[in-house]
């Protein structure tokens, strides 16, 4: 058909009174994809009163209306989801960044972490609450424009940096002072980046959009850019940047999503009339509703801090390994906040016992000899309790008119979680006891725990509980510990614990009621070795115990020995006079060769530092009228290495030896002595804390050293080689190092000897003494790269721990 020239008179006639049925049908084949998405195209922009266009023109015009209103409705979703996606990245990349940043001030502590997540937490509750608020009281135009006003107050605190006047932390009341650091040098920014993923998931929501029903899916994209943060970082991000590098990298980010704000602000305020249409008001949720809410968000959110502090504290207290279990508990929403969900919900429910009941069997006390085998255990257990309640979480989401309710009570109970296993049972508990109690809160969450009424289903975990009850009677009153010879049976029970709760997986009750069996039995015994005390504090827990049959007493940092004291000879006697140092501190050992090397080299040795107390062991090598100095940073260690009724080294080998509490860099630093000899043997559990070998580090130890002093570093590690990390730093300062291996000592618990690995440091060859010579010289290695306090690469020690090169 040929189209004819058309002049518009007003009124205006309809489009189907002027266009052919074919102009009909090509316009229709352009709209019909913009319906299928749920927008409607704006009113074509018509000519003005007698303009002359003809209906193919007309036809064009309105088509790429239509063309760019589709285009529209495509990106829209992309927009936000990278908005989203952004704000998770700055937010959760904040984290571990910042930790690091703290770390030196706080000895490498695995509580830093849990702290941090604390503060976090709140951090994020207060962000959701100022979003609830902002999306009740203004209208998404007006709330977004504020939003991008406090964007705009946050960026003038950039860079991130710790702020000015927060020098050494007290002794006392360390986490009030941490909490306090975070909230002054991160507060605004997190804050403001916590607010973003709610406001934008309601804006998305009155928007009109087609998927505007359902914007918890966006919540998906939010998690995967917080799980991008948290796998990046020491994989990509630590390994390859320094730290001004990383706060650089974090200020661009940030401009980057101002820009994106923008534009989704823009939308926005387009959208807004759209949003009184969208949604028709739904019946408010229950209270009952809410608290279930709370609960099932804040049992995973206390369990993430629980077995982080778990395996941290006999790994390495370091962002690589604290962000794996963040990094899990991200993804879980990143699986289950979906339509279809990455693994189905009846299928983790499913698989829930196959982890649990051996994590119950092993969790609390024994020797984690496979502790790669423990970790994975740990992280499914983990992995898939925090599936079970997200999902459970994700199914009773309220309708998208009450989103920011929702994420605002899911918040709070995230805050109630960790503050639970962050804050009050290190305060109440001496030992990692809220990890097996959140494990049995996840439990009483499964589907059908409940069916049938609370007292029928308690009815199948009471007579477990009753037996729970009466053994720890029987322990109370009896303080029996089964002796070295019933290992193989005491092995034979838990194996049956664990086989009967596989074989009542299909009854929760009955199940939860094993667990708790399997927590009491394997909390109360454990052959071989009598518990003296244990003992919490920020730092760890101790606990202090006597083995083989009570000839020798040990002092554990979580599951590593840091001190023994033989109480009886061979034949059964008792052990009289000055103690021996055992451990990695036996006579004729590897610290007896340095010590007194050093102490050949100049005749004797004046002023002494040694970083790291444990059970004063190293007291007993001192002699005549040295002058020693422990620095120790664990108010705890402290209090036991001086208690003679635990061990004996101090009280005997010298009672006058002064105690100097704080962290050692800091506190070694700020002394006015000048020392012949520094002995680094500072440990949480099996770790070195990361800033004390650093360059600046060592660089204030030399500052500290008399003109011919030696520098001993014990780096003694199960998971980390710390040979080329010293070997590195000393070149860089021009110090000569030597290795010493220690393979003589044999199994530690027979022979209570310990093999240790040692790096003497001297500004010249002949300040060793005889080490020089004995020992292998320790070359630099071109393959690593130099630690300092701005660049630290753990990934890269372990891997070269486990593979070599």
């Amino acid at each position: 058909m040929q189209c004819r020239p058309v002049t518009f008179e007003y009124p205006l006639p309809t489009i189907r009174d002027v266009m052919p049925i074919t102009f009909r049908t090509a316009v229709g084949r352009r709209i019909k994809p913009l319906l299928r998405t749920g927008w409607l195209p704006c009113r074509p922009k018509l000519p003005a009163a007698g303009e002359s266009m003809s209906i193919s023109n007309a036809s064009d015009r309105i088509a790429a209306d239509v063309d760019r209103q589709a285009m529209a409705a495509r990106l829209t979703p992309l927009l936000y989801a990278a908005t989203l996606f952004v704000s998770a990245l700055l937010l959760f990349s904040i984290q571990p960044m910042f930790a690091r940043m703290v770390l030196p001030k706080l000895g490498g502590a695995p509580a830093v972490w849990s702290v941090a997540m604390v503060f976090f937490q709140t951090v994020l509750l207060a962000g959701y609450a100022y979003a609830h608020l902002l999306n009740r009281m203004l209208s998404p135009r007006w709330a977004a424009l504020f939003h991008l006003a406090l964007l705009g107050v946050t960026a003038t605190m950039l860079p991130i940096s710790i702020a000015p006047g927060w020098g050494v932390p007290p002794s006392e009341g360390t986490a009030l002072w941490l909490f306090g650091l975070f909230a002054v040098s991160i507060g605004l920014p997190f804050f403001t980046l916590s607010a973003s993923a709610p406001l934008l998931q309601s804006w998305f929501s009155a928007s009109g959009h087609r998927q505007a029903g359902n914007p918890y899916v966006l919540y998906a994209a939010s998690n995967l850019g917080s799980f991008a943060a948290l796998f990046a970082y020491p994989v990509v991000i630590e390994p390859f940047l320094t730290l001004k590098t990383q706060v650089a990298a974090w200020s661009i980010g940030f401009s980057l999503l101002a820009m994106l704000l923008s534009l989704v602000a823009v939308l926005t305020s387009r959208a807004a009339p759209a949003a009184v249409q969208v949604e028709a008001a739904d019946d408010s949720a229950r209270g009952g509703e809410r608290l279930r809410w709370m609960a099932l968000s804040a049992v995973p959110s206390g369990l993430v801090i629980a077995v982080t502090a778990y395996l941290t504290t006999d790994i390495a207290a370091a962002p690589f390994l604290w962000v794996v279990p963040l990094a899990i508990y991200l993804l879980t929403f990143v699986a289950v906040f979906r339509e279809r969900p990455w693994i189905a919900h009846a299928n983790v429910v499913r698989f829930v016992p196959f982890a649990v009941a051996p994590l119950a069997v092993s969790l609390i006390g024994g020797e984690k000899v496979f502790w790669l085998t423990m970790t994975a255990l740990n992280l499914i257990a983990f992995a898939l309790l925090t599936l079970m309640c997200h999902g459970e979480l994700y199914a009773r989401r309220p309708s998208p008119r009450r989103l920011t309710e929702f994420y605002l009570c899911t918040s709070f109970g995230g805050v109630i979680g960790g503050a639970f296993a962050g804050l009050v049972a290190p305060q109440i508990f001496n030992g990692n006891y809220e990890y097996p109690i959140l494990i049995a809160l996840a439990l009483l969450c499964m589907p059908g725990m409940f069916a049938g009424g609370a007292r029928k289903a308690l009815g199948g975990a009471l007579p477990w509980l009753a037996i729970s009850a009466v053994l720890a009677l029987v322990w109370g009153v009896s303080r029996y510990q089964p002796p070295a010879a019933l290992e193989l049976a005491f092995v034979i029970v838990l194996a049956l614990l664990a086989t009967a709760m596989l074989l009542q997986r299909q009854r929760p009750m009955r199940f939860f009621g094993l667990v708790m069996l399997s927590f009491v039995v394997t909390a109360l015994w454990r052959p071989g070795i009598a518990p003296i005390e244990t003992a919490r504090s920020f730092f760890g827990v101790h606990k202090v115990a006597e083995i083989n049959g009570g000839s020798a007493r040990v002092l554990y940092h979580g599951t590593t020995i840091h001190g023994a004291q033989r109480l009886r000879n061979d034949d059964g006697t008792p052990v009289t006079g000055v103690p021996a140092p055992l451990t990695y501190y036996y006579f004729g050992g590897p610290f007896a060769e340095a010590i007194n090397a050093a102490r050949t080299a100049r005749g004797s040795l004046d002023h002494v530092a040694v970083v790291g107390l444990g059970t004063g062991s190293l007291a007993c090598h001192r002699k005549g009228r040295e002058h020693w100095t422990f620095f120790e940073i664990d108010p705890e260690v402290i209090r036991i290495a001086r208690d003679s009724a635990r061990f004996e080294f101090l009280s005997k080998c010298a009672p006058d030896m002064p105690i100097v509490t704080g962290d050692a860099r800091l506190t070694l630093e700020a002394s006015t002595d000048r020392y012949d000899l520094i002995v680094l043997d500072a440990f949480s559990s099996d770790t070195i804390p990361v800033h004390l070998l650093t360059r600046e580090a060592v660089a204030g130890y030399l500052s500290k050293l008399a003109p011919h002093g030696v520098i001993v570093a014990h780096i003694s590690n199960r998971h980390l080689d710390l040979a080329p990390v010293v070997a590195n730093v000393a070149q860089s300062l021009g110090l000569k190092a030597f290795l010493r291996e220690d393979g003589s000592a044999g199994d530690l618990l027979t022979t209570l000897k310990g093999n240790a690995r040692l790096v003497v440091l001297a500004r010249d060859g002949a300040d060793a003494g005889s080490v020089a010579q004995s020992w292998t010289p320790l070359p630099s290695d071109r393959s690593s790269a130099l630690w300092t306090d701005d660049y630290s690469n753990i990934l890269g020690a372990m891997l070269r721990r486990k593979f070599g090169g």
